[in-house]
């Protein structure tokens, strides 16, 4: 679970507005594991590319949260280096691993 997402507390902000998961999904044709998947930051739950940020913007629609707030923080989790940061992994050219730490050295 990503701790800023919650942070956010998407989840809360939504049921504060009265609405549900599956009410979203039913307007948006987004499935409740996708929404859920937002809610937690779990992105890599999302079914990729041009999905996710459109999936991001509906769901920020439909709770009335900014959504430019919200993509650019998919953005920041998403972006190559953006793991190796946080686990202080060296990233190289393309977000790759070196060699020596994929094969384990």
């Amino acid at each position: 679970m990503n701790e800023e997402v919650s942070i956010l507390g998407l989840a809360e902000i939504r049921r504060n507005r009265g609405v549900s998961l599956e009410q979203i999904a039913q307007s948006t044709k987004i499935g409740v594991r996708s929404l859920e998947a937002i809610e937690r930051g779990d992105f890599g739950k999302l079914p990729g590319g041009i999905y996710n940020t459109n999936y991001i913007r509906q769901y920020a629609r439909a709770i009335d949260y900014d959504e430019a707030a919200l993509l650019a923080y998919y953005h920041r989790q998403t972006s190559p280096g953006a793991n190796a940061a946080a686990t202080g992994e060296k990233q190289a050219v393309g977000g790759l691993r070196t060699a020596p730490t994929l094969f384990g050295s």
